[in-house]
């Protein structure tokens, strides 16, 4: 086994390269943990991302814990799951910090101009590659139109149109099993260092089960109901450790198919912040290490500070930034911890391939709703809404186009579909050239 020394300094070293999205965490721990230090084997790696996969919430921490588990045991999904998401929550708190307090300077927000318009690109390449991976037949194109018509038509609510997704993909499997066949399987190459049946494995019990479920119950609450009893059941805290809690186990297909009711809620029902500054937060996500749902801290961050009740609004905006960290992550170690022992005995289980399949498709749709969410209120200085019955869509004013923020997008899908660069560069490119434009036209 490796030493949980060793595998710390493997952590820490994962945790600053976790940049680019899932698919980018996903491949630095393929590398180091995979392919470089050859600790854990391809069919292992790959099977505990597919479990990861089928949870609410963000699957590269998760398959950082479900890995930190097998090396290391309980110690190790613990040491793992928190480097993996530290550096993201330093570094955004500190951008957090400088948006509030220099935002409204010229050149801090000519910096932040371009980050809106390169987000449009980043979650448009994010639809063409889940729909690359998962429409993979004309059922599933079907449920991820409907997914997106009832999002940004019929306001249906988001875990609504997860659960109906999942169900569908089930339906859709019993009717196509080709479907979800399972797929040849990846060579393993070099065979790892440690062994499949050597890597930490404990018996699924009850007791166990109820151990790990009431203790991570209580870590959950137990924060969102301190701030209750000292600030009141009404104070901004409590609305978001609760709305975030509901959020963190309604996450399934990662943080762009949830952003999109985040936004809605946070944005229209809350009130924290504006749609142009919900924008700013998921680049500011973007451009750091750790999950993209870290989005949710500069929201809770921003929330906080405008409403701070009886304290400084500096130390209420820690405060909600944290607790919101807190509530978000918590459940991805019980999800994981709790779950893991009996997983080990699901492989190849086809109704949970068909339901994932399901969910995968709804996803595109709802990641196409973030992109058209964020297209209208970045690219248009005024966006209308109407309701007519159960139709409820936003109609932009032809005539209040933002032909500077055009520009940049025009850009950044540039950089990223025909330049291929990173979404790090592509957002550091995209910086520059808003700033310069902002700059020029005020």
């Amino acid at each position: 086994m490796i030493s949980l020394r060793t595998a710390t300094r493997a952590w820490f070293e994962v945790s600053l390269q976790t940049f680019g999205g899932p698919a980018g965490q996903i491949a630095v721990m393929q590398r180091t943990l995979v392919d470089e230090r050859r600790w854990i084997g391809q069919q292992r790696f790959l099977f505990a991302l597919s479990y990861c996969t089928l949870l609410p919430g963000p699957e590269a921490q998760q398959l950082a814990i479900y890995v930190g588990w097998l090396l290391n045991g309980i110690r190790g999904a613990l040491i793992a799951g928190t480097l993996f998401v530290l550096p993201g929550v330093v570094a955004l708190m500190a951008l957090s910090a400088i948006y509030v307090g220099f935002g409204d300077a010229r050149l801090v927000e000519a910096l932040f101009f371009g980050l809106g318009p390169a987000v449009i690109a980043i979650v448009i390449q994010a639809v063409v590659r889940v729909g690359t991976r998962g429409l993979s037949h004309p059922a599933l194109v079907c449920v991820a139109v409907a997914a997106f018509v009832a999002l940004a038509v019929f306001a249906v609510p988001f875990p609504v149109v997860v659960g109906l997704a999942a169900v569908a993909g089930w339906m859709i499997g019993r009717r196509v099993p080709t479907l979800t066949a399972r797929k040849n399987e990846v060579a393993s190459g070099t065979p790892p260092l440690i062994a499949d049946d050597a890597l930490h494995a404990e018996r699924p019990s009850g007791r166990r089960a109820a151990r790990i479920l009431v203790t991570g119950l209580v870590l959950w609450a137990v924060p969102v109901a301190l701030t209750a009893v000292l600030f009141g059941r009404h104070s901004v805290f409590v609305d978001e450790g609760l709305f975030f809690s509901g959020a963190a186990v309604v996450t399934f297909g990662g943080a762009y198919a949830v952003l999109s009711y985040v936004a809605q809620q946070a944005v229209n029902v809350y009130g924290w912040l504006s749609p142009g500054e919900m924008v700013q937060g998921l680049g500011f996500a973007e451009s750091t290490p750790g999950p993209l749902i870290m989005v949710v801290q500069f929201v809770a961050f921003l929330g906080a500070y405008r409403d701070p009740g009886p304290l400084d609004p500096w130390m209420a905006a820690v405060i909600g930034a944290l607790l919101t960290v807190w509530v978000t992550f918590v459940p991805c170690f019980l999800f994981v911890l709790l779950g893991a022992p009996y997983v080990e005995r699901l492989r190849g289980n086809t109704l949970l391939s068909a339901a994932l399949m399901g969910i995968t498709a709804a996803v595109v749709g709802v990641i196409a709703n973030l992109a058209l969410y964020f297209g209208l209120h970045t690219l248009f200085a005024e966006v209308t809404s109407y309701q007519r019955g159960p139709l409820d869509v936003a109609v932009p004013h032809l005539d209040s186009v933002r032909w500077d923020a055009v520009a940049v997008t025009a850009l950044a899908c540039l950089l990223l579909f025909r330049a291929r660069l990173s979404v790090l560069w592509t957002l550091g490119a995209c910086s520059v050239a808003g700033a310069a434009l902002y700059l020029l036209s005020n």
